[in-house]
């Protein structure tokens, strides 16, 4: 059992596992607001630069007015460093350091595209070095795409716990769904707040959301535009919208893909985000069961072997061609990750025919060191786990009381049988984490922003569709967009209706039709 809901990264960075893992298996400027009634901008966007400090709170000019000193950087990418204040309540808290990456437009420069992938933890300076085959043509010569690292990860004053050897003793232990099993989780939970503390400090308190949101806003007008085009990947719209929210004013063409539903708190997120994982499992198993599958019978044959798999590794994890064995948590993490992305699924097949035929786990166990961002050696490319903790318990820490989630705990498992367990007590994560949570003070709804494209598929396993309704739905200008099928996000991932669809509002304003599915 993993206490914590399942880290939403980017679909389009799951997608590139296939190959990752190919050698390592055996046998993936302004922008002008857009007219509802028309479906189209208002004029063409311009590339008017923003005035000197445009919108900085009194105090954090210089922040505002920042020269970034872009320099190459390598596969004809440009990077910076920008400052921003490590609160900004605080003018005088002193400043944090922010990694930035672009790729400059190849045509008639619009001004500056700022894109997350998600997490939160995810680096978007990483994953703007995909930009090349994540966004499409029109979009790439209009606009300097921007990835940047929020406050706390990796490349941006990074969140600091464990050290790598009790990072990877903790990512692999099991916690039985007993009294002395969540006794003994809460205290490793305890642990990891204790570390986190430690080896942080005071910058701790401020890797919310809501700060990170402020970053962008500074970062918008370092950049030199009047308004932010944004588009943003999983825990990337909710970043996205607490933007909206704070700064309704300011947002220009906004998309956010595999929506996370700000109106929900963070049981409700955990409850339905196990569903999405259960029906995502489900399609697999059946896709799987039309070939050559090691699962027999029918789907809930299927379903119920995996779960076989799951709860006999939590008393006899799995061999593997390392030194480390395969635990019930890693094993589930290697089962999620595969349903990021369709092109995947063999994979997953691949881990499933080994464990149910060979009883080892090796593929499994490099599924979920890809989760975890662990190398083959032990150490750790990120600190993609870190940064969730932080920010999800500044952020919401859900409820910690113990008859709630056991209540919940009976709930979650009724409604997701085979993998509803990983996503119970999510309460315990933040029970004893240092800093207190951050109040919300934006506007969930964004009153007086322009249109907001929101991107939701049909069975995304991670931000299930029931989310990415709800956020068009609560913001007053969203637009929802639809792709029928698997996978976690669709723009630069799915097909050319949803990246023709995406790309036309960027570059031209031309809203999706109202209810359009691809």
């Amino acid at each position: 059992m993993t206490p914590r809901r399942l880290r939403p990264a980017a679909g389009a960075l799951a997608a590139l596992l296939v190959v990752v893992l190919a050698g390592c298996t055996p046998a993936g400027k302004d922008q002008n607001p857009v007219d509802p009634s028309s479906g189209t901008a208002s004029s063409a966007p311009g590339s008017d630069a923003a005035p000197a400090g445009d919108g900085a709170p009194t105090g954090f000019e210089s922040y505002y007015t920042q020269d970034l000193a872009w320099k190459k950087c390598g596969g004809g990418f440009e990077c910076a460093t920008a400052a921003a204040p490590i609160s900004w309540d605080d003018a005088d808290s002193g400043s944090i350091d922010l990694a930035l990456k672009r790729l400059p437009a190849s045509g008639d420069r619009k001004g500056s595209l700022l894109t997350d992938p998600g997490g939160p933890g995810a680096s978007g300076v990483e994953f703007v070095g995909d930009a090349k085959s994540l966004f499409g043509d029109p979009v790439r010569e209009s606009y300097d795409i921007v990835g940047f690292d929020p406050r706390g990860v990796s490349g941006s004053s990074p969140v600091r716990c464990f050290d790598d050897a009790r990072k990877d003793e903790s990512l692999s232990k099991d916690f039985p769904e007993t009294d002395a099993g969540l006794a003994d989780l809460r205290t490793e939970l305890k642990a990891w707040a204790d570390a986190c503390q430690k080896n942080t400090g005071p910058q701790l308190a401020t890797v919310d959301t809501q700060s990170a949101a402020r970053d962008m806003d500074m970062l918008r007008a370092a950049l030199g535009d009047g308004t932010l085009t944004y588009v943003g990947f999983s825990y990337g719209t909710q970043l996205g919208a607490t933007y909206a929210g704070l700064f309704p004013d300011r947002v220009g063409r906004m998309v956010l893909d595999g929506a996370i539903d700000t109106s929900l708190d963070a049981d409700e997120i955990s409850a339905q985000q196990a569903v999405g994982f259960e029906n995502a499992l489900r399609a697999y198993v059946k896709d799987c069961q039309t070939g050559k599958c090691p699962l027999t019978g029918s789907v809930d044959d299927g379903m119920a072997q995996i779960k076989d798999l799951l709860d006999g590794a939590l008393d006899d994890p799995l061999p593997t061609d390392s030194d480390r064995d395969l635990t019930q948590t890693l094993m589930f993490y290697g089962i999620a990750l595969p349903l990021y992305s369709k092109a995947n699924w063999p994979l997953l097949t691949q881990a499933l025919t080994e464990a149910i035929d060979k009883g080892t786990g090796t593929t499994f166990l490099l599924l979920s060191d890809y989760y975890n961002d662990r190398n083959p050696d032990g150490s750790y490319t990120g600190n993609s786990a870190e940064a969730f903790r932080a920010v999800n318990c500044l952020d919401d820490p859900g409820n910690p009381d113990m008859a709630f989630m056991d209540a919940q705990a009976k709930q979650i498992e009724a409604a997701a049988p085979t993998m509803g367990e990983f996503f119970t007590y999510n309460g315990l994560t933040c029970a004893d984490w240092p800093e207190a949570p951050v109040k919300k003070d934006f506007d969930l709804h964004a009153k007086g922003a322009a249109p907001i494209v929101v991107v939701g598929t049909t069975n995304d396993p991670a931000t299930p569709y029931v989310w990415a309704q709800g956020l068009a739905k609560t913001l007053d200008s969203g637009r929802l967009l639809t792709y029928q099928g698997e996978g976690h996000t669709a723009y630069g991932s799915s097909n050319s209706c949803i990246g023709d669809s995406v790309d036309d509002y960027l570059v031209d304003g031309t809203l999706p039709a109202e209810g359009k599915t691809c």
